[in-house]
Parts: structure tokens; sequence; C-alpha cells
């Protein structure tokens, strides 16, 4: 699927998105043409699905990082997934094993905010029993890097 060249560019990449294909090369040891082909075939390949640029949620006001665990009354409901997952403020959607379906990472300004999206947005849905959210009181890691081997 990819070689060690390949992975060397994943991390590189990973770490820095916005890094140009002569500095890769560089750290590489291949000319930037080489790159940029590896790069698109990586690209093609799906491996590399897109580029994004992180923004700092608290400097955007949405001070408030809470885990929400969404229980249906069935184990997997499409129509309910691309609901939530459309909900604003909704980072993440996860179908999951165990008592609940689905774990959503959530970021919105307050405490208030966050009821209100519950109760608006999330309890409103037919096929949603129960919820039960964890609030994040600091987060020590939070990283979209994954380990290249």
């Amino acid at each position: 699927m990819f070689d060690d060249i390949d992975a060397k560019i994943l991390t590189i990449v990973q770490k820095d998105a916005r890094i140009s294909n002569a500095e890769i090369a560089r750290q590489v040891g291949m000319a930037p043409s080489a790159i940029f082909e590896r790069i698109r075939k990586l690209e093609m390949q799906g491996i590399i699905r897109g580029y994004e640029t992180r923004l700092n949620a608290e400097a955007l006001g949405l001070k408030l990082l809470a885990f929400v665990f969404v229980r249906t009354n069935e184990a997997h409901y499409a129509d309910t997934e691309e609901i939530l997952a459309d909900i604003p403020g909704v980072q993440e959607v996860h179908h999951v094993a165990g008592e609940d379906c689905y774990l959503l990472k959530v970021r919105v300004e307050s405490p208030q905010a966050l009821g209100k999206l519950l109760r608006e947005r999330i309890h409103t849905l037919d096929t949603v029993t129960s919820t039960r959210s964890t609030i994040v009181l600091q987060t020590v890691k939070e990283t979209a890097e994954l380990p290249i081997q």
C-alpha cells in the first residue's frame, strides 16, 4: 500500500500540511517532483483524505468541550446519525458498541448552550431515548495525527 518513504512523507505532512514539496524533498532526500507524485498517489488512494486548518476553539468562544453518549431505540439508524452529524457544534459522531449507540464530540459556548443543543436538537429526534454528557475540565492532549509504521 505504501512504503517507508511514503510513511516519512505522511509523518511530515501530518505535522505541517502547509510544508512545501521542496522542504519534504529535502527532509526525505528526494526530488520535489517525486514528492509531488507520491503525495498525489497517496491522495488518489484515499490515504491522504484532505487538508484542514485547526482553529483555537476557545479563541472563537467555544469554551466548552463535551462528550455526549446517545442511546437510540435502534442499534444503527442511518437517518439519526446523519442528523447528528449535521448539528452545528458536533465535531465527531461515532457509532459505538455497548449500552449507548453513539458518542458525540461537541464544542459549544457554555453549559447553557450544551443544554439547549441537547433539548432542541438531540432530544427532539424520535429515535433518541436518552443521553449522558461528560464535560471536559482540561484537555491534556488532542491531536488528529496517526502513528505511521
